[in-house]
């Protein structure tokens, strides 16, 4: 466990702000997220200060004097930032330099040239998942789309028979794997261990990206059975990014694809080499394990391949030192909503367990027979139906469940980490962008979204939520 994630558990066992009873907590719990969810909702209020003014409506009517609602929500995201804005600040720098130097292009480019007919749909959710490790899921979504609709057109292909395998791909790495934005503000809040979690969410990720991929893709061609949107098509081109176009013509210079790819996968390798390390050796004092805590560490492991990618993605797409500095700080600019979000979220769920809400679910949960990892599940999907948002329901859920991490072994916290994840994606509706964001790309109106995107997130949160608790079983 992490140093940051052992002074969180310990503030987390401080006297409470408040000496409301577990009604008043429960009704305050209730009235903050539907603040958070009227303002998002109705009044289309950034995330950001929707989670703000919930946080302080959650003190005040659980009785919590403001001053000290006020102090817990921004130590919560201070500590939310301090500890994972760093690497989404490196993995959108990461996300930034494979695309503009075509390394993505690469990939996809390759693995298309080996793929035809049957197996077309399995190349779609490989490059997806490929793709979307250091990407986050809407730049994926731009990068991938002009390629799922030239493959859709000219091998006049059903468009959700190719279509729904990229999005799987993309979904499941933004809601299960690191160093995605919400695996990480859930790693942080219940003190779980990266790697393990990384690897656990790659357990769990590849049989259900397969079956919310390629295996339900079959299903989703018969009920919705569209072509590429000639709209759309025509709009890439007029921008100048039509799908022939973005694939028949060749870069003036693009990094190779062994580089590419080793360089996408270097930070995976990193963390879960520490991992297994950490789990063989199991020795603290041991000079081995000492030097992969730290290459192994999330910070160090992106920084590595942020570094290494100068040199892999760079310089063979014919990037000088004068241009390295401009795409860096192009990088970071889209990512501030996120942060901001992300460090609400944090300080959403510091005056949950401030106030005691946390504690009162742990007292509640013990006479339940609802198992602790459905129970995060659970709640996940309620805030994710009610805001819309994977990232709000993915900090929230983490603030209420997170004592019940405390007496969980590793394996178990990571299983909590990636139950909350899989919540966070059930059924995505119209409250939520990426809902029309597929909905407007792929041409389709808001019935044939539901029966394609909507039921594929919930078959990926089903999936995954069941595999979670399978897990827990055997381990």
């Amino acid at each position: 466990m992490t140093r940051l994630s052992v002074e969180m558990l310990a503030a987390d066992t401080v006297e409470p702000i408040t000496s409301a009873g577990h009604a008043q907590l429960g009704i305050a719990v209730l009235a903050g997220i539907a603040v958070i969810v009227l303002l998002i909702t109705q009044f289309k209020l950034h995330a950001f200060l929707s989670l703000t003014l919930g946080s302080l409506a959650l003190g005040a009517i659980a009785g919590a004097p403001l001053d000290k609602v006020i102090t817990s929500f921004s130590a919560g995201l201070g500590t939310t930032v301090a500890g994972v804005g760093v690497l989404i600040a490196l993995g959108a720098i990461l996300g930034k330099m494979l695309a503009d130097s075509g390394g993505a292009d690469q990939i996809v480019d390759t693995i298309l040239a080996k793929a035809g007919g049957r197996s077309m749909p399995w190349a779609m959710v490989l490059i997806a998942s490929v793709i979307g490790l250091p990407l986050f899921f809407e730049v994926g979504v731009v990068l991938l789309i002009p390629v799922v609709l030239m493959v859709a057109k000219r091998g006049n292909y059903s468009l959700m028979r190719i279509g729904i395998p990229a999005l799987a791909g993309l979904s499941v790495m933004h809601g299960l794997v690191p160093p995605h934005p919400g695996p990480l503000v859930a790693i942080d809040a219940v003190g779980a261990d990266l790697g393990v979690t990384l690897a656990l969410g790659v357990l769990i990720a590849i049989p259900t990206v397969i079956i919310a991929g390629p295996l339900f893709s079959r299903y989703a061609a018969r009920w919705v059975d569209v072509p590429a949107p000639e709209r759309m098509l025509q709009a890439l081109g007029e921008s100048g990014q039509s799908p022939d176009e973005r694939l028949s013509k060749e870069p003036r210079q693009r990094p190779a694809f062994g580089p590419t790819l080793l360089t996408i996968l270097l930070p995976v390798v990193l963390m879960l080499s520490k991992a297994l390390v950490d789990i063989v050796i199991d020795d603290p004092e041991n000079t081995v394990q000492r030097v992969f805590d730290v290459v192994g560490s999330p910070m160090i492991a992106l920084l590595a391949a942020v570094l290494v990618g100068i040199f892999t993605l760079l310089k063979p797409a014919g990037f000088g030192k004068e241009r390295i500095s401009p795409l860096v700080e192009k990088s970071l600019a889209p990512i501030a909503g996120i942060l901001l979000i992300v460090g609400a979220g944090g300080g959403f769920k510091q005056t949950l367990i401030d106030t005691g809400v946390g504690q009162m679910v742990l007292d509640i949960s013990k006479d339940w027979s609802i198992p602790a990892l459905l129970l995060a599940w659970l709640i996940a999907v309620a805030i994710r139906l009610a805001t819309g948002s994977a990232t709000v329901a993915t900090v929230s859920a983490a603030g209420l469940v997170a004592p019940l991490a405390a007496e969980m072994s590793t394996t178990h916290a990571a299983l909590l980490v990636l139950a909350i994840g899989a919540g966070s994606l059930f059924f995505s509706h119209v409250n939520d962008a990426g809902f029309w964001l597929v909905k407007e790309y792929f041409g389709l109106d808001v019935g044939q979204t539901v029966k394609t995107w909507s039921v594929m997130e919930t078959i990926i949160s089903v999936v995954a939520g069941g595999l979670v608790l399978l897990l827990s079983l055997v381990i």
